[in-house]
């Protein structure tokens, strides 16, 4: 399932959203570790997404770094000229689990995009919450979703899965699908899931098997 890809083909450059440019990546926070653990693997169309976008794919690739890793996203099949969320996620549908928003996507007129992110994305992804204390209460008005108060207490959970999301529920109805409102964007207004990577087992999501470099000590 997963593929292996040489130094070579390795991408050096990190694209950040447009309005911040194109810069070098650091060699302290993403230096490539050992090309042989370098490793690709595909997204699948979700059961909602199938409906309205049955041919939606996605190619990730990893590459393991000394302090964090690389993660380069492709997806095609998807609605032209639209914004998706990036999550990491605990499992890869509903309930989801423990998440996080990672970035967005934006696709062209063909329905295709590319975006890469740094962070840790191996098998030490993890949340945990040792203690409870106020949150922040930011977006709350106009949305199904608001912020919460305060946080739960937690152990450490793993978060091994990936998935994208539609911006809006009006861009997912726009492209015929559901216009179902999920909180999986900045302001917690987002569309339904299209991609997201069930093609794993809900405990072994792809990210457990990307060694890092401070698992192999």
């Amino acid at each position: 399932m997963f593929q292996r890809k040489s130094m070579f083909q390795r991408l050096q450059f990190l694209a950040l959203p447009a309005a911040l440019g194109v810069m070098t990546l650091s060699p302290l926070s993403a230096a490539p570790a050992d090309s042989d653990d370098t490793v690709t693997f595909k997204m699948v169309v979700s059961a909602a997404g199938k409906a309205c976008l049955p041919d939606a794919t996605g190619t990730v690739t990893i590459t393991p770094g000394v302090q964090a890793e690389i993660m380069d996203v492709s997806v095609q099949g998807l609605a032209p000229e639209t914004e998706f969320e990036f999550f990491i996620i605990q499992v890869p549908k509903a309930p989801f689990g423990v998440a996080w928003y990672q970035g967005s996507i934006v696709t062209d007129k063909k329905g295709r995009g590319r975006q890469q992110f740094v962070g840790r994305f191996s098998i030490e992804t993890f949340s945990t919450a040792q203690g409870s204390a106020p949150a922040p209460v930011v977006f709350s008005i106009g949305t199904s979703f608001p912020d919460a108060n305060t946080n739960p207490v937690f152990q450490p959970v793993h978060s091994y899965h990936l998935g994208l999301w539609f911006s809006s529920p009006e861009a997912a109805q726009a492209a015929n699908c559901s216009p179902a409102i999920t909180p999986f964007s900045g302001e917690h207004t987002a569309g339904l899931q299209i991609l997201n990577t069930s093609n794993f087992p809900d405990d072994h999501g792809p990210l457990r098997d990307v060694a890092s470099a401070t698992s192999k000590k």
